[in-house]
């Protein structure tokens, strides 16, 4: 089973952590009801809270869901599909919400590709992922373990930039990429209650070259200082949410 798949499911199992998911899909609904259109069939695109449908069926008829996990994908009574390997059908859809998956996709370009052909002609992709400058004191935490050991290693997955993002939709074919930048700032007593979001989240270490070998003693005690420098103070980590927004191009006119 995909890494990738097999984080999401552990979160679902054990209950996942949604404020950030809450907070970016709650955004998407704000964004989308400032359109000045109606959509007939929608698809959302990472689904870690089942109400998620039922809230975006209260302006749009049809709602489909599928999710890398299959946990989250059962949970919402959608499929399973992992994004740049999907076989997209042909204009199927005329919306799509997208949150919190395409952050760790291998391949970004391939599946804005997928959604680009999955989309009808002056459809809507919106949707809110990872990247920018998220979790900057995790990975200082990080590079102070490697230190100790000697030895670099690749624990966080990179981020895409603002700029970078709207070059790909553009490059998809979509029209009109729009990418704001929403900062959320949480404060953390410790590296490892920050690890507890991740995990529950669903969104730790799926890189392939990742070390296989748990950070040593000395290692995570260098982390955990340089995370929480100070006893008794908390931390603030930062999440960079990228919100995106870009349409298919419209049929074009019957001269």
């Amino acid at each position: 089973m995909n890494l990738r798949a097999m984080r999401r499911d552990r979160a679902a199992r054990t209950g996942p952590e949604l404020f950030l998911y809450e907070r970016a899909f709650e955004d998407c609904l704000d964004r989308l009801a400032m359109v000045q259109r109606s959509f007939e069939r929608a698809l959302i695109l990472g689904c870690p809270d089942p109400s998620w449908p039922e809230q975006l069926r209260q302006s749009i008829g049809q709602v489909d869901v599928a999710d890398p996990g299959a946990l989250f994908a059962q949970a919402s009574g959608g499929n399973q599909l992992v994004e740049d390997r999907w076989s997209s059908p042909a204009d199927e859809y005329d919306m799509c919400i997208a949150v919190g998956t395409l952050d760790t996709v291998n391949q970004l370009p391939h599946a804005l590709l997928a959604l680009r052909h999955t989309l009808k002609r002056d459809g809507l992709l919106i949707g809110a992922m990872a990247g920018g400058e998220t979790l900057p004191r995790l990975r200082a935490a990080m590079r102070a373990a490697d230190e100790v050991t000697g030895q670099a290693s690749a624990h966080v997955h990179p981020r895409i930039e603002p700029a970078a993002l709207a070059g790909l939709l553009s490059a998809a074919g979509f029209a009109m990429p729009v990418v704001d930048v929403d900062r959320a700032s949480v404060s953390y007593s410790s590296l490892a209650r920050l690890v507890r979001d991740l995990r529950a989240m669903g969104v730790t270490n799926v890189l392939t070259q990742r070390s296989r070998r748990p950070l040593s003693k000395m290692a995570y005690a260098a982390a955990s200082k340089a995370f929480c420098p100070y006893e008794g103070q908390r931390t603030v980590e930062t999440f960079e949410i990228l919100h995106f927004a870009a349409w298919t191009p419209p049929q074009p006119e019957q001269g």
